[in-house]
């Protein structure tokens, strides 16, 4: 299927450090294109993957796992190890999940995380039916597009299929259990209006890191997809410069590199 218009990867090559960003379940990089511009024009490189079974049509994710979403970024990642000196993951909702996860992994290899409100778990019942649900029923309303700002719109499923759904909870419990591994400085933006993803598991991540270095910051005036909200410069502008104080050379390859 062709990836609709939008929802393309975005890679910019830029400078030695370098920034991998994971958009979340259902949606695709348009979520993350402004933040990663706003990276890449102040002479970062950057990488932005497509997650698959993302970005075509709902039938196309539900043949896919977590698997496959954390092999993307995974691979992005190894990418920008090869050619930049200092790299840093980040992502929003499940892609959150998907940068912790990474760090957990990977240590040393990665050198800061950038979380926007990430998630830890599939709340409620339906989390607990969904073993079986799933072979009795294809989908459920979307959750794509819980924005504040008018006029923003969020470029996502308006279902999520629940084959796709009962891994992202798998992937949940995967990464909890991983989080005690997760040594990097963190940095953690969060909306205390968020319909998708609820307090709780902001909360979980920074009870169960062993960061020492870690920094939460509230995002007033937006909802879940706060890439995209009234919040959004400032998640660009505290994570530029939370990899500026921990790769001090981003301020002088902003004055140099191009856009």
């Amino acid at each position: 299927m062709p990836v609709l218009p939008g929802a393309e990867p975005f890679r910019h090559e830029g400078g030695e450090v370098g920034v991998l960003l994971c958009h979340g379940f259902t949606g695709s990089p348009q979520s993350l294109r402004p933040w990663a511009e706003y990276l890449a024009e102040r002479g970062l490189t950057v990488s932005l993957p497509l997650l698959p079974g993302h970005g075509t049509r709902w039938e196309d994710l539900q043949l896919t796992g977590w698997q496959d979403w954390y092999a993307e970024v995974d691979r992005a990642l190894y990418g920008l190890r090869e050619r930049c000196a200092r790299v840093f993951v980040a992502g929003l909702s499940m892609g959150g999940a998907l940068a912790l996860r990474l760090a957990a992994r990977h240590g040393d290899a990665v050198g800061g995380v950038v979380v926007v409100n990430p998630a830890n778990k599939v709340h409620g019942l339906s989390a607990y039916a969904l073993p079986v649900a799933r072979h009795l029923v294809r989908t459920t309303k979307g959750i794509a597009s819980d924005i504040a700002l008018p006029g923003s719109a969020e470029l996502g499923y308006d279902r999520v299929p629940l084959h796709a759904a009962h891994s992202l909870r798998t992937f949940f419990r995967l990464v909890d259990r991983e989080l005690p591994q997760v040594t990097q400085p963190l940095l953690l933006l969060r909306s205390p209006q968020d319909h998708v993803v609820p307090p709780a598991d902001s909360a979980r991540v920074l009870s169960r890191v062993s960061s020492t270095d870690v920094t939460e910051i509230l995002l007033e005036h937006s909802y879940h997809v706060a890439t995209l909200d009234h919040d959004a410069d400032r998640i660009f502008e505290e994570s530029l410069a939370f990899v500026g104080r921990l790769a001090p050379s981003v301020g002088k390859e902003g004055t140099t590199a191009g856009g």
